[in-house]
């Protein structure tokens, strides 16, 4: 019996008129009553339904048709789906494995210490725990909080990066930290990163820099003896000079 067939009277209708199946079999396939397919086969039922073809849709092939007629006990198949359309996803606390579960109060203790901007409803998010779990934790009142870590949960295989950062950064507009705040209280952006990184000359640039700084040193001492040398002919020049009167 068919379970997700589209428009199962208007089926019928094109069932009844185009085929030899009987009432029975349309109406198995059809979800509906063989009497009121009889009906329909009288124009009392369905009137004004204009026909579906099933095979145009892709829920009947010719071939069961076939096998219907030559069988009236024959129960009609309906073809599978092309096309599987995925499942809605399921609003709630994140799935983790079964190996994975006893390392949620380790992240959970890493998230509380390293981003206490997040709120609870985030944490749940992230590794799939529950309130209480949090709390417990945060209160360092969890059964086994002697031999809790601080572990990432990226690390540990609960969420991923992105999702992490994803997190943080909204818990940070959440809170009110923006671009101008203190450093250390928001993510540096990657052009901000590699401004701050430290300078790695090419090669050849570091000796011509150091080669420079050389020359230039060697021209300060000359331009140093020079001075004293003038500094001391000047001097003796105004010795003879005082000698001559």
């Amino acid at each position: 019996m068919a379970t997700n067939l589209l428009m199962p009277k208007a089926t019928a209708v094109w069932l009844v008129e185009n085929t030899a199946l009987s009432f029975k079999q349309i109406a198995d396939f059809c979800t509906l009553h063989h009497l009121e397919v009889q009906g329909i086969a009288d124009g009392d039922v369905a009137g004004g339904i204009r026909g579906v073809n099933p095979i145009q849709n892709g829920q009947l092939t010719r071939e069961e048709i076939v096998k219907g007629e030559a069988d009236e006990n024959y129960k009609l198949k309906i073809s599978e789906p092309k096309v599987k359309v995925a499942a809605p996803k399921r609003r709630g606390p994140r799935y983790t494995p079964t190996s994975r579960r006893h390392e949620r109060p380790n992240a959970i203790k890493w998230l509380v210490r390293n981003h206490p901007e997040l709120k609870d409803a985030q944490i749940m998010r992230l590794v799939g725990t529950t309130k209480s779990t949090i709390e417990s934790v945060r209160e360092g009142s969890h059964w086994n909080t002697a031999n809790l870590t601080a572990m990432d949960p990226v690390t540990l295989g609960l969420c991923s990066q992105m999702e992490l950062d994803m997190e943080v950064r909204k818990a940070a507009r959440a809170a009110g930290i923006t671009e101008d705040a203190p450093e250390g209280t928001r993510l540096m952006t990657a052009e901000e990163a590699l401004s701050r990184a430290p300078h790695v000359p090419e090669e050849g640039e570091e000796v011509y820099e150091r080669h420079n700084a050389d020359e230039y040193k060697a021209d300060r001492e000359a331009e140093s003896v020079f001075a004293k040398l003038k500094s001391l002919k000047g001097a003796d020049a105004d010795a003879d000079e005082d000698d001559r009167r």
